[in-house]
């Protein structure tokens, strides 16, 4: 296998030999190149940039909803199945904000630092009021499988990553809001795990695990 390509090998059937990852995102395509080198599949995933596929317009309600546009986008212009991910974060005590308007929570797409600041901004006043209680956060990722661009039947898969959301960015690992998500049970933030670590528990990395074995049924 080369080292710039996710290429697997399986012992139970699939529909394509390649299947596009309906992902631009750096930060994704890192975490998953990683988890499906782990995988036991007959398949070559191909992020969608390197075949000229644009973002999708992400104009969904939910995750799941979001999910399956990207797949259906990444696979009508491909030709070819496609798995796409929709994650963020979810913080109740905000409404669940920033929910599926993760990447854009601070009005720029993809701006890390930007979020960041805004969500440690809108926390300030309930800090404030109740400065010794944890401020609790989940992780959410849907992956959406379809074979063809109209798959009528998408294969979904979900993972839940719960922890607390601090006040100020610790580690440098990861990605997104991962150096604001704190572990109890670790002492540790996600931007402070080690890859291996992060993809054994993180939302992304059970919603793989779950993904695979839909796929192997």
């Amino acid at each position: 296998m080369s080292t710039t390509d996710t290429s697997l090998t399986a012992t139970h059937p699939t529909t394509a030999n390649q299947w596009v990852l309906a992902s631009n995102n750096k930060g994704k395509l890192a975490e998953f190149k990683r988890l499906f080198a782990e995988a036991n599949l007959d398949v070559m995933i191909v992020p969608q940039g390197q075949l000229d596929i644009d973002d999708a317009i992400e104009d969904g309600l939910s995750f799941v909803e979001n999910a399956i546009i990207k797949a259906r986008h990444a696979s009508r212009i491909s030709g070819l199945p496609a798995i796409a991910d929709d994650s963020g974060l979810c913080v109740p005590i905000l409404g669940n904000a920033p929910g599926i308007y993760s990447a854009r929570y601070a009005g720029e797409h993809g701006n890390d630092s930007k979020n960041n600041a805004k969500l440690i901004a809108d926390l300030q006043p309930i800090r404030a009021a109740e400065p010794d209680t944890p401020i609790k956060g989940l992780f959410v990722c849907v992956l959406a499988m379809v074979r063809h661009a109209d798959d009528p039947l998408p294969i979904i898969a979900q993972g839940l990553w719960h922890g607390e959301i601090l006040d100020t960015l610790h580690g440098d690992g990861g990605f997104g809001y991962d150096p604001l998500f704190w572990l109890p049970e670790l002492q540790a933030s996600a931007a402070s795990l080690s890859a291996a670590d992060k993809n054994s528990i993180s939302h992304r990395g059970q919603a793989i695990q779950q993904l695979l074995a839909q796929l192997a049924l």
